[in-house]
């Protein structure tokens, strides 16, 4: 398709500051993740009755080892009274595996259907923005938020939350019970708990950084991955597949790099948890000892401050795991967040005005001025004035990077031009919905655009109500009907990647036929034929000559032997017009127009008479 210097350079400009994006501070960005999640209130409930349940039945069990300890074998150690006590303890293992069943499956569900609400809300949000927003972010990178970074915030949802709050209600009900057994004990426990979460915190910061870099190298992995594969026949072709794997290499090693020192501090924060943490159980488990041998404590309550010492110390060890979690969490939705509050900069006016009806289909271009916000510096069109009345057919010609491709992003208002006014029947399209413009318009590019669909939703897409009668009329209007007919499924059939199934020639009659579907007033064509053969050209200038009539049509025009019948021909230079008239009328004025004609005729009349040699 062909395109000005300005759009194609808009990309590499600014795709760092998508890769790139501030790191989280903090646990806030989970706060758009809570939202989501409180709109499900019943089951938020129920899991948190069922992690209440299994933490309470967590702590149970070391109480059931105390009455075993004391009175099933302090009891005479009868077999009935240990196997009452043994019944007691199966009781709480039971509850603990129902809890744990209804605890995954609630907190599992969550995690999923928010998720899914996520990736609705951001792609909902995608699809309002201009295309200039895609010119700036690369749609690889946005990709990969989609799904790298949802993949994360899901397991936070449906894993860690459902960890830290089970680990959280465990280890505060734990220190409750060691309170209650042992309270001094318990007290230098805790204290020891404080001093070691000081340097925990420290380290956290620099993990909340790393994990956001780690995530934006992962990041850049998809999309160098989905950029090669995309083109791969150009990367064979020329060779370059040691160079790409090595550039691929590279980014790996980057990633693993940053990885790396992440996993590092986790593991020093690990180390110094456990080294704490299980160094106060033992101090405890000392102190209870002597109590023992003493005889101030039974043998039962020291096996229960045991196993409680172990529970505390796995829930709060388990925390600090967690919080790491939580904080790849919070990066992954700052990035989502960035794509969700996202404003079009094109929107519809809070009072839009209405286009007449029916469609007269004058379009109109008064003292326009616009520069690509990537390059303010240049004027892709400067103080432009045309007026294309209904049913005309103008061709916009001019060197590479003259303004023409710049005329139908104005038109279907994918831009706003800073200064002059763009009018369609006479309306200012700055005053309409955007949507209301565009359907006004139908497009047929120069490069066919397909999905990866059957031919049906392909031609249909134009106008997505059409019926299977509308579609073959549209078909041979296109001169695709005999081809379409010869699929395997008819218009069942799956076209894939891109169109893959189909040949350049008939790519294009699809993209006409769908044009023909849209039954719009205003037809932009950017000159659909420059490359194809002789045969195929001739198939799809039929077609476009059918789809022209009774249309306004602007042209663009790259061989200009296509436009010798335009009603006008328009040449720009620049971002102004520098010559308007017909073929005659501009080849014999000599100037910008005449110049090219003369080189593209020249070359041709020299291939004809090599060929004939």
């Amino acid at each position: 398709m062909s395109s000005d210097p300005q759009v194609a350079q808009a990309t590499p400009a600014t795709e760092t500051a998508a890769t790139e994006p501030p790191p989280a501070r903090n646990l806030g960005p989970l706060r758009m993740v809570a939202r989501e999640t409180a709109k499900y209130p019943r089951h938020m409930i129920m899991a948190l009755l069922a992690l209440t349940v299994t933490a309470s039945a967590t702590l149970a069990i070391p109480a059931g080892f105390r009455m075993v300890v004391d009175r099933g074998f302090g009891e005479g150690g009868d077999i009935e009274s240990i196997a009452r006590w043994f019944r007691y303890l199966l009781l709480i293992v039971v509850v603990l595996g129902l809890g744990t069943a209804v605890r995954f499956y609630f907190v599992s569900w969550l995690g999923e259907r928010v998720i899914a609400d996520i990736r609705l809300k951001v792609q909902t949000n995608l699809m309002r923005l201009s295309p200039g927003f895609f010119e700036e972010n690369s749609p690889n990178e946005i990709s990969s938020r989609m799904t790298s970074d949802t993949a994360l915030i899901e397991q936070v949802v449906g894993t860690t939350v459902s960890v830290a709050l089970r680990n959280f209600i465990t280890g505060i009900g734990g220190v409750v019970i060691l309170f209650s057994l042992a309270p001094k004990l318990t007290a230098g426990l805790l204290a020891g708990l404080v001093v070691v979460m000081t340097p925990l915190l420290m380290f956290g910061r620099r993990i909340r950084t790393i994990s956001r870099s780690s995530q934006d190298r992962v990041a850049d992995i998809g999309a160098m991955v989905a950029e090669v594969l995309g083109a791969m026949k150009v990367v064979q072709a020329f060779n370059q597949e040691d160079r790409e794997a090595r550039r691929f290499a590279d980014s790996v090693e980057l990633s693993f790099a940053t990885a790396k020192r992440r996993i590092v501090l986790r593991a020093v924060i690990s180390a110094l948890a456990i080294v704490a943490i299980f160094g106060a159980i033992v101090l405890l488990v000392w102190q209870g000892a002597i109590g023992v041998a003493e005889g101030t404590i039974t043998s039962g309550t020291i096996v229960q401050i045991v196993f409680v010492a172990v529970i505390v110390a796995g829930s709060f060890g388990a925390l600090t795991e967690v919080y790491g979690d939580l904080l790849r969490g919070a990066g992954a939705a700052s990035r989502l967040s960035e794509l969700l509050n996202e404003r079009p900069q094109i929107a519809a006016p809070e009072r839009p005005l209405a286009l007449p009806s029916p469609g007269r289909g004058k379009l109109s271009f008064e003292g326009v001025t616009f520069r690509y916000p990537t390059r303010p510096e240049h004027a892709a069109l400067l103080d432009f004035s045309l007026t294309v009345e209904p049913g005309e057919t103008v061709a916009i010609v001019g060197p590479s990077g003259a303004g023409k491709s710049t005329l139908f992003q104005l038109a279907e208002r994918f831009y706003d031009p800073q200064t002059g006014t763009i009018k369609m029947d006479g309306v200012p399209i700055t005053a309409v919905d955007p949507a209301e413009v565009r359907r006004r318009i139908a497009l047929v590019p120069q490069e066919a655009i397909l999905f990866a669909a059957n031919a049906r939703d392909n031609l249909r897409y134009g106008n997505w109500e059409a019926d299977d009668e509308a579609i073959w009329e549209a078909a041979r209007a296109a001169n695709a009907e005999t081809f379409l007919r010869d699929l395997p499924d008819g218009l069942d059939t799956y076209l894939g990647e891109g169109g893959a199934r189909l040949s350049g020639g008939q790519r294009q009659r699809v993209a006409i036929a769908r044009a023909v579907l849209r039954k719009a007033p205003i037809l932009l064509l950017d000159e659909a034929t420059s490359a194809l053969d002789a045969e195929s050209e001739l198939l799809v200038q039929q077609a476009l000559d059918r789809l022209i009539a009774d249309r306004t049509t602007l042209v663009i025009a790259h061989r200009l032997a296509t436009v010798r019948g335009a009603d006008r021909i328009v040449v720009l230079d620049q971002g102004r017009i520098v010559e308007t008239g017909t073929h005659d009328q501009l080849a014999r004025a000599g100037g910008l127009y005449a110049r090219l004609a003369s080189l593209q005729f020249d070359e041709r009349a020299y291939a004809a008479q090599k060929e004939a040699d």
